[in-house]
């Protein structure tokens, strides 16, 4: 796999760079079934908005381009105004891409105009963050991917049947976020993944995290006022009717399951931005100083309720109906701390 525009790896380093952007899993389309439609205009927005005049580096970690179903013509037809906007990030150098499996024939395009990577290593003063797709740690999408892209072309396009992908499958996901949790420990570093389109925040998805923030609500409700009990009582309530959703959707056996084994306490060394297909809006992670955060894009009237139950603060953006919430943040120097003592 040759290539002039290919590099095993870019290095940033967080302190000359200054903001970082990571976003994954556009699967940019060309035609029916376009997985980026729902949320196109708004990722859109985001980036030509806020980031791109703000100054942050963009890091495209993996299936941006919908290869498997699509040609590469075509997306670029269908999404003039999102190439231009890349065109502008590179054209500043503060643009990285990075390969998926759905996206890695990119290396065989003469034309590309991006430079590739198949990992991006992030420094900085306290810890080293190793930005990769996530495909890797799976042999059946190193191993036989051109054989999968070639049966979601020929046979479950023309049927206008989605993807079959990790994203879909509870064991997979589990299993690659498992291999990226195992390779962070062991290097004592942090991985920001994509692939299985989850996001997650110190090693905890949704389901981990409701949990922890049930136990922690409990733990304040003693001190609240009277207003604050029954917000809280409201809120947990809430969050309990969250995780009953999402065990009805989810197979027990995997819920039952954790990324650290058998340890108490998780090791917060796994990231996932997550994905920009959803229709209720997007994840993405960003780095910014001293601290990482997840945060939650969508358009107003559109979002997720657990965000509209008002615990978190929205920003809001002039005129328009973009809205922006930080789901969870924390310092990296404090990351650093439990890594080397959990680990």
């Amino acid at each position: 796999m040759a290539s002039k525009r290919f590099n095993p790896a870019a290095v940033l380093d967080l302190s000359r760079s200054g903001k970082i952007l990571v976003m994954s899993d556009f699967h940019m389309g060309g035609g029916r079934g376009d997985d980026l439609e729902y949320n196109g205009y708004l990722v859109h927005g985001a980036l030509d908005q806020y980031y791109f005049p703000d100054n942050w580096n963009l890091i495209l970690n993996g299936d941006i381009e919908e290869l498997q179903r699509f040609s590469l013509s075509s997306i670029r037809s269908r999404w003039p105004e999102l190439y231009r906007l890349f065109d502008k990030f590179a054209g500043q150098n503060r643009l990285y891409k990075t390969l998926g499996n759905h996206d890695e024939s990119l290396l065989f395009e003469k034309d590309y105009p991006y430079p590739l990577y198949n990992a991006v290593r992030i420094e900085t003063p306290e810890i080293p963050l190793f930005v990769y797709h996530g495909h890797q740690s799976s042999p059946v999408y190193t191993d036989f991917n051109k054989i999968i892209g070639s049966g979601i072309r020929y046979f479950l396009k023309p049927f206008g049947i989605k993807n079959i992908s990790t994203a879909r499958s509870p064991h997979r996901r589990f299993f690659v976020e498992k291999q990226a949790y195992a390779f962070s420990l062991r290097n004592r570093c942090i991985s920001v993944i994509g692939h299985t389109h989850r996001a997650l925040f110190e090693s905890l998805g949704r389901f981990d995290y409701i949990k922890y923030e049930i136990e922690r609500l409990c733990r304040d409700y003693p001190a609240a006022g009277d207003s604050g009990r029954e917000r809280i009582r409201q809120e947990v309530g809430a969050l309990r009717l969250d995780l009953s959703k999402l065990r009805r959707r989810e197979r027990r056996d995997v819920l039952r399951q954790s990324l650290y084994g058998d340890d108490e306490l998780p090791v917060p060394c796994l990231f996932n931005s997550g994905c920009a297909i959803g229709r209720q809006g997007f994840n993405a992670i960003e780095l910014n100083g001293d601290s990482i955060s997840l945060v939650y894009w969508f358009i107003e009237g559109a979002g997720k309720k657990f965000v509209k139950r008002g615990w978190y603060p929205v920003e809001r953006f002039g005129n328009t109906n973009f809205r922006r919430v930080v789901l969870n943040q924390d310092r990296l120097d404090y990351i650093n701390a439990r890594i080397q003592l959990l680990g």
